[in-house]
């Protein structure tokens, strides 16, 4: 598979099948996050690797009440440790950071057989008083992980025109 199989091919999986992800298959996944790039090479990415069935479905309450997120085999908690540093451009670091890894994982995901779901909808006191996380660290993102159990058709793209101009400002 090539990375653009593995772009065309990426869907948010909302539905998981009751079967364990493999260790190497989620240290693939891990290691293609560990490999990403970030802003000075500062790494402030740190993920919390959830798999105890209990905790998963604790997660679900923390998770707004998406029920799929304590129904996949594993959850990615993406977190930051971060000083909140600011790039040059004024924007923070480690929200951008952190995602750049998260693409990498959910992309390797796709190489591995394996589903993903952004989840930015989760309360971060209730995420971080359920599994041990300092109030100095930002949980940034949710991400289960696991084998579809069903694959959503794909969603509509905006055509390159509308999303892209050249050399200036041109909408």
């Amino acid at each position: 598979m090539n990375v653009m199989d593995a772009i065309s091919q990426r869907r948010s999986i909302r539905s998981y099948e009751d079967r364990p992800v493999e260790e190497e298959k989620l240290n693939a996944v891990l290691e293609a996050g560990r490999l990403a790039p970030s802003a000075r090479n500062e790494q402030e990415w740190r993920f919390v690797v959830v798999r105890d069935p209990e905790m998963r479905a604790k997660m679900v309450a923390a998770a707004n009440g998406q029920k799929f997120v304590g129904e996949a085999p594993v959850v990615l908690v993406a977190c930051a440790e971060t000083d909140g540093r600011k790039m040059s451009c004024g924007e923070p670091a480690y929200p951008i950071d952190v995602a750049i890894s998260l693409d990498h994982m959910s992309l390797k995901a796709v190489e591995e057989g394996l589903g993903t779901c952004w989840i930015g909808a989760f309360d971060q006191a209730a995420v971080k008083k359920l599994l041990g996380i300092p109030d100095s660290i930002r949980v940034v993102e949710l991400m289960p992980l696991g084998y579809p159990a069903s694959q959503p058709s794909p969603r509509s793209r905006l055509e390159m025109d509308e999303i892209v101009c050249y050399d200036k400002w041109q909408w």
